[in-house]
């Protein structure tokens, strides 16, 4: 494990660094596996701070990949959409309409796989509140574009974010959600009591 921790002088751009170094500043590192291919899901979790966007922008920067991330449509909508929202497309942000979910996978799935390189990165809890499961968006976004995962975790404790372990789903949910939760298991976020058990919701009749 200790290959991937990234250090900045191995950045080959000065933004790059410069985010590195930002996050070292406050006592983070970033550990990091290549990608292994143009197109997946990235997995965040635990999400019980608003720090974690912080963290996670910052790692953006580091590896200097465009992932883009999924956020609810009124974060750019209004004043704003007209303020906040603008970094936040800027950023990598895409809005998502959660009132109308049918046939939305199948779309962003199509999406996907229509550019040269899209990786979404999703947070399966949906909120920083606790909730008793994951959402199953990812799950079957990954299914149906046929892409793997990418484990990301954000570690308080630890102060360290992880971009390094990847996971080809079989399509039997329990043998890999016992992947996924093996994968994130003893990294903790900064409200550790608010973070979802890593299983998926039930499905609902309208689930895409």
């Amino acid at each position: 494990m200790s290959d991937y921790l990234l250090q900045p002088a191995s950045l080959p751009r000065l933004s790059q660094r410069i985010a590195l170094r930002l996050m070292n500043l406050f006592g983070w590192n970033m550990r990091h596996k290549p990608l292994p291919g143009p197109y997946g899901v990235a997995v965040v979790y635990p999400h019980t701070s608003n720090w974690d966007f912080v963290i996670g922008i910052l790692g953006k920067w580091t590896l200097g990949l465009p992932f883009r991330w999924l956020a609810k449509d009124s974060l750019f909508k209004g004043l704003t959409g007209a303020t906040l929202g603008r970094f936040m497309r800027y950023w990598g942000g895409v809005p998502v309409e959660r009132s109308t979910s049918t046939g939305a996978t199948a779309r962003l799935a199509e999406t996907m796989k229509s550019q040269p390189w899209c990786w979404i990165a999703l947070t399966p809890e949906g909120t920083r509140s606790y909730r008793p499961n994951w959402r199953s968006g990812f799950y079957h976004l990954a299914l149906a574009a046929k892409v793997p995962l990418v484990i990301v975790y954000i570690d308080y404790p630890n102060k360290e974010l992880g971009v390094v372990d990847h996971i080809d789903l079989s399509g039997d949910q329990e043998v890999d959600m016992a992947a996924i939760a093996a994968a994130f298991k003893g990294h903790q976020g900064l409200h550790p009591e608010l973070a979802a058990p890593i299983v998926l919701a039930p499905p609902r009749p309208a689930d895409s």
